[in-house]
């Protein structure tokens, strides 16, 4: 179904100032390009986004959620349908037994990753250093299966609980998860008709209970190596390839096939590590796209190795 005006004026009507048209994905990316959503929404309560979401299935309008768009490249044409953004709810993060011996933690889908890591770090709680530098929420990082060398969040997930388009609620243990390397399958009777995501409401994560010192030195030291060795201050959707399987890194194998630098547009490999992309100010999906292509192509044509994009690809 089109975003017609009927459409648009019960979206108006029911989320007023909560819901822009036709909005630009540049300003809800980290790389900073991508058209527009036809439809963006940020609920306010649990219940408001049960009722857009059911009434977006009966309408046949797709919906996607976003989490911090830190791992997204989104095309020029934009997304159809209904975005649904969860920072205006879900974003609590609780301790359920701090007298436990092992912390389980409450978070909620639309909190940030990086706020989620800080609570850990001053409750003394490890299991979660990995994470110190990645952007994104606490859903999207779930879907994806966030993590670095040293972990990753299938390590910490206990359970979460997701929203259905019917309105109905299912909580899924770890065991029910298949998370693989940076990503998720949803359990088989879980798929949706229309091949969208389940939306992630929260995740009851497990952690350990540690020294704070030590874990803040740890923290400092993970710090300091990310800003060394990525290039945080650009724009950019984080690692653009995953590590394929042998000794070589994607990073080291672009860097090998001589792509540093290399640049489309103002679309540009990184020369602080290879396997960034960066936007280098008025970069266009399509650049990106096509720098993109031109590495792949390079690395195949010199390694023999076919690099698997990680950055998820929309629209």
């Amino acid at each position: 179904m089109t975003m017609d005006r009927a459409v648009r004026a019960w979206l108006t009507k029911t989320f007023g100032g909560d819901v822009r048209f036709d909005e630009p994905m540049s300003r809800h990316t980290s790389f900073r390009v991508g058209g527009p959503a036809e439809a963006l929404v940020r609920p306010r309560e649990k219940d408001d986004l049960v009722r857009l979401v059911c009434w977006a299935a009966e309408q046949g309008i797709a919906r996607m959620p976003l989490g911090a768009g830190s791992n997204m490249l989104v095309r020029e044409n934009g997304i159809k349908g209904i975005v649904i953004v969860l920072d205006n709810c879900h974003t609590s993060i609780i301790e359920n037994d701090p007298t436990s011996a092992v912390a389980c933690i409450t978070a909620g889908a639309g909190a940030k990753l990086a706020a989620l890591c800080a609570y850990a770090l001053k409750n003394g709680l490890k299991g979660l250093n990995f994470a110190l530098g990645i952007p994104g929420t606490v859903g999207g990082s779930i879907r994806v299966n966030a993590g670095a060398r040293n972990g990753s969040m299938a390590d910490v997930i206990d359970s979460i609980s997701v929203l259905l388009p019917q309105g109905s609620f299912r909580d899924l243990k770890k065991s029910a998860l298949d998370f693989y390397y940076r990503g998720l399958d949803w359990p088989k009777d879980l798929a949706l008709e229309d091949g969208g995501d389940p939306i992630i409401l929260e995740a009851a994560l497990r952690l350990q209970r540690g020294d704070k010192r030590d874990l803040k030195k740890q923290a400092e030291q993970i710090m300091r190596q990310r800003k060394a060795q990525q290039p945080w201050r650009d724009a950019s959707a984080g690692c653009i390839f995953k590590n394929p399987e042998g000794e070589q890194s994607a990073g080291q194998l672009i860097d090998m096939a001589g792509l540093k630098g290399k640049s489309i547009g103002d679309a540009e490999v990184s020369s602080c590590h290879a396997n960034f992309i960066i936007n280098r100010g008025q970069a266009t999906a399509d650049d990106v796209l096509a720098l993109m292509d031109l590495v792949r192509s390079t690395v195949f044509q010199r390694y023999q190795i076919q690099l698997e994009t990680e950055v998820k690809i929309v629209g």
